[in-house]
């Protein structure tokens, strides 16, 4: 990466983290979200643009996902917070890979490992963006940077987040809709809300795919990556020793056969 994408790049995040704190971030988010929700179906509008601005600005979104259910309900707050999130992490991907992918490569150069295991998360990059997205453990905002700069490529990461994701946004949506104000999404829908609204199987459910999940991309990922060097160690020791051995072995025999 040119030194010059670096500088703004650290300038860009600095006067995120400024903004947030100067300005009371989570409070200007809050009166936002409390004006959108007088605004009929062009709020609907308004809250898109503005979960899209969050992803990109790496600002978690579970109080914005919250408030979707709260404004719009189960619904139609579903579809409006996938929409979302998916193309603000779509954007995200594609900031990480113009910004990023060209300084990663020019390091894989250099290291032919890392080009062999980055090469094998694009075969089944699907698979791991859609265990990571089930897994609360990866977090949401990093992730869409942080695939941008591998060989994933960008549909298959689309539609892999979109159905990851969608799990944990019907929960949080539908704890959004339990709410009965947006002071109460502020501080997060209790759990003794929750529980009132017997909801609390949704999250024992979720909670628990998010555990396989996690068990399953790190089994994935350590198999995928040992795979890739082993293919990769032999593919160093046999391709050139063999055709060099080979063409000597062709020489010679030729050589001989000549001699009358």
């Amino acid at each position: 990466m040119k030194r010059g994408k670096l500088i703004a790049l650290i300038l860009a995040a600095g006067a995120v983290i400024a903004a947030a704190v100067i300005f009371d971030l989570p409070s200007l988010i809050m009166q936002g979200l409390d004006w959108i929700s007088d605004l009929g179906w062009v709020g609907a509008i308004v809250y898109v643009l503005l979960y899209i601005a969050l992803t990109v600005a790496l600002i978690p979104g579970s109080i914005i996902t919250l408030a979707g259910g709260f404004i719009f309900g189960l619904g139609y707050g579903t579809a409006l917070v996938s929409l979302g999130s998916t193309v603000g992490a779509s954007l995200a991907f594609l900031f990480g890979r113009f910004l990023f992918r060209n300084w990663v490569s020019r390091q894989m150069e250099g290291r032919p490992k890392f080009a062999a295991i980055d090469r094998a998360v694009a075969h089944e990059g699907w698979k791991i963006v859609f265990l990571t997205r089930l897994s609360p453990l990866f977090p949401f905002s990093l992730q869409n940077y942080a695939y941008g700069i591998t060989g994933v490529r960008f549909l298959p990461y689309v539609l892999s987040s979109w159905i990851g994701m969608l799990p944990g946004t019907v929960m949080w949506v539908y704890f959004g809709s339990l709410a009965g104000n947006i002071t109460e999404v502020a501080a997060g829908v209790s759990s003794d809300t929750i529980e009132q609204a017997g909801a609390a199987w949704l999250q024992t459910l979720i909670n628990g795919l998010g555990l396989a999940a996690t068990v399953a991309v790190t089994i994935f990922i350590t198999r995928l990556a040992r795979k890739a060097l082993k293919k990769h160690m032999s593919s160093e020791d046999s391709p050139a020793g063999n055709d060099t051995d080979s063409q000597t072995d062709s020489r010679t025999h030729g050589e001989s056969g000549e001699q009358p």
